[in-house]
């Protein structure tokens, strides 16, 4: 089969008709209905209408972004910009058939491949065993999210769509040290990841990721390239971690941001003026009146006309705000708009809080990369 792929180059129909006899030989036996192996210009909806023999095919499930990459020169390109070499052990996420596998075992010591899908890691398995490179790799059959993964040197991964955003965060912050990460991605996610200030696509994403880490734009990938084809194209990204992070509590520095990024374009001291973040940021740096009672907060009824409005009991809380917004103005930040401000600009901002008491994070929460992302 390497052969095959090799030798198809300039013949991507050549190419598919191998892998369609691949898929027959090894599932004739599966009775889910198939992917269509076409490289035209159809949508995704049309060519999963079109009658075919279904039981000579495996289908590719959307839900799991199943879209295996079948262009030759792209996968040699990745593996060019990977720097993959032979001491070197590689990580794959969502391998599939193995298009990119094969040429990972080719170029690295090592491969640790992990896949959900029990269907394709017999394919690559048996598509391995015949290329005699079975030992290898090292197949994981789990969710990539929650799978312990292995030392390694390099991620080089067609990451599934889904997925992106809390794989990419398990990667940075997981305490992994990787010397590289080259990512196939969709496009528009590779754009909001490699976004700076000031661009219209600059937000939380880019902010937590370039904290720890730099990320640089490798090349395009048409959607045609792709069985089934997808509906967008694809960009291939490389990230590297940095030697030196800044001493931040990520926990602080996650929520944080997560208030600042809530609304981009709103300035600061617009969102720190909002009732309903007062009384959380109240209540989270735990302050108390001049009596010393705990401040108490009733937030309205969600039927109340505006859910944003808050009834808070506590004569402290307009000194409370006014400490918020006087804040914002030691740091020269109260009308700046937080897509305009870089990470040393926040991470002052975040340091003033921290010095006058006031906390982002429930502290007595453990540190969850998953839900700190979610939604990204």
């Amino acid at each position: 089969m390497l052969q095959c792929a090799k030798s198809s180059v300039n013949r991507p129909g050549y190419f598919l008709h191998q892998l369609s006899i691949q898929f027959q030989q090894l599932h004739a036996n599966y009775s889910r209905p198939p992917f269509k192996n076409r490289y035209n210009d159809e949508d995704e909806n049309n060519v999963r209408k079109r009658k075919d023999t279904q039981q000579d095919h495996l289908q590719l499930y959307k839900s799991w972004g199943q879209h295996l990459l079948i262009n030759p020169r792209v996968l040699d390109s990745i593996i060019r910009n990977s720097g993959v070499g032979p001491t070197d052990t590689v990580l794959e996420i969502g391998p599939g058939t193995g298009n990119l596998t094969m040429r990972l075992l080719e170029a690295a010591k090592k491969v640790v491949a992990v896949e959900v899908d029990n269907r394709m890691v017999e394919i690559l398995h048996t598509r391995v065993s015949e290329s005699g490179l079975r030992e290898k790799l090292t197949i994981i059959c789990k969710d990539a999210l929650k799978a312990d993964f292995p030392d390694f040197d390099l991620v080089v991964a067609n990451i599934p769509y889904g997925i992106s955003s809390p794989l990419v965060a398990k990667l940075v912050f997981g305490g992994y040290g990787f010397r590289g990460a080259t990512l196939l991605l969709q496009k528009e996610f590779a754009t909001r990841l490699l976004a700076n200030p000031g661009d219209s696509e600059f937000n939380r994403l880019a902010v937590n990721v370039k904290l720890v880490a730099d990320v640089e734009h490798v090349m395009n990938v048409s959607k045609k390239d792709f069985v089934p084809i997808p509906k967008v194209d694809s960009s291939v990204v490389k990230i590297r971690l940095k030697t030196e992070i800044p001493d931040v509590n990520l926990n602080e520095w996650w929520a944080f941001t997560k208030t600042c990024f809530g609304k981009k374009n709103k300035t600061l001291g617009a969102t720190f003026r909002q009732k309903k973040k007062v009384a959380e940021l109240l209540n989270l740096s735990k302050l108390t009146s001049v009596d010393g009672d705990v401040v108490q907060r009733e937030c309205c009824n969600e039927s109340d006309d505006n859910e944003d409005e808050c009834n808070i009991l506590g004569t402290d809380v307009n000194l409370f705000k006014e400490k918020l917004v006087g804040i914002l103005r030691t740091a020269g930040l109260e009308d700046k708009r937080p897509s305009k401000l870089s990470n040393d600009e926040l991470m002052y901002l975040l340091s003033l809080f921290n010095q006058a008491g006031i906390w982002f994070h429930d502290q007595d929460k453990p540190r969850d990369i998953n839900a700190a992302f979610a939604g990204l």
